[in-house]
């Protein structure tokens, strides 16, 4: 079912980037594989799939003992600053940056071991109460602070938008990520990339990739509903 599962996916981000005229190659599939077992994560590497998204920084450290090769680790969860520590050397991007306090202990511990974190900044665009994330209006002021730390690189930004039925109902908040994207790229600020951007889940993926986004962060609609042990 995995498998199957994995087709339909391909084929609608094949689709959305050809409606938005963007090239396949500009989109990475990020297989949300938080609570699923590794039998599963294995089948959709068997198809491929090498970039994993997970939640919970003790996750991720079982499952690379487990799964080798050249896998590539995402913490797209929200990130407790006792954590930090645990992920140097082990994620390729931490997309949940949602404070200035949090990057200062990303900063420290990264530099304890000569290691540079590759980040996004998570943005809270629909400015909802029970999401974590800076505010659109406080994002440029933190990124230039976040770029004075030294084993920090901030490649872009990265959002949870509100749950939906509609996915329509949220092109708005992609737009307007977009936008924010753009609008601190051409300020050129030194060692900040604003060149990706995370966006989009199972039930509004197709929507975001035609805003713009460069990760889309796929579980239920690869590995069916979440399980919890």
């Amino acid at each position: 079912m995995v498998k199957e599962n994995l087709k339909e996916v391909e084929k609608r981000i094949q689709e959305a980037c050809e409606r938005a005229g963007r090239d396949r190659k500009e989109v990475t599939l990020i297989a949300v594989s938080k609570t699923k077992p590794v039998e599963m994560m294995q089948e959709v590497i068997e198809e491929g799939v090498v970039t994993f998204g997970e939640n919970k920084v003790q996750e991720i450290l079982i499952k690379q003992e487990i799964l080798t090769g050249n896998l590539s680790w995402h913490m797209i969860g929200h990130l407790q600053r006792n954590k930090v520590r645990q992920l140097v050397g082990r994620v390729d991007r931490i997309h949940s940056v949602d404070s200035l306090r949090l990057a200062k202990q990303i900063q420290a511990d990264f530099e304890k071991q000569n290691k540079t974190a590759d980040i996004l900044i998570e943005v809270n665009i629909a400015k909802e109460e029970s999401k974590y994330g800076l505010m659109p209006e406080e994002t440029e002021n933190v990124i230039r602070e976040i770029a004075k730390f030294p084993n920090i690189k901030v490649h872009g930004l990265m959002t949870i938008a509100p749950f939906v039925n509609n996915p329509e109902e949220n092109r708005v908040h992609f737009k307007n990520l977009y936008k924010l994207l753009v609008d601190i790229k051409s300020k050129n600020i030194d060692n900040v990339n604003m060149d990706e951007l995370s966006m989009g889940m199972t039930g509004d993926y197709e929507v975001a990739i035609e805003e713009g986004a460069t990760f889309v962060r796929v579980g239920t609609g690869i590995f069916g509903s979440r399980i919890y042990q």
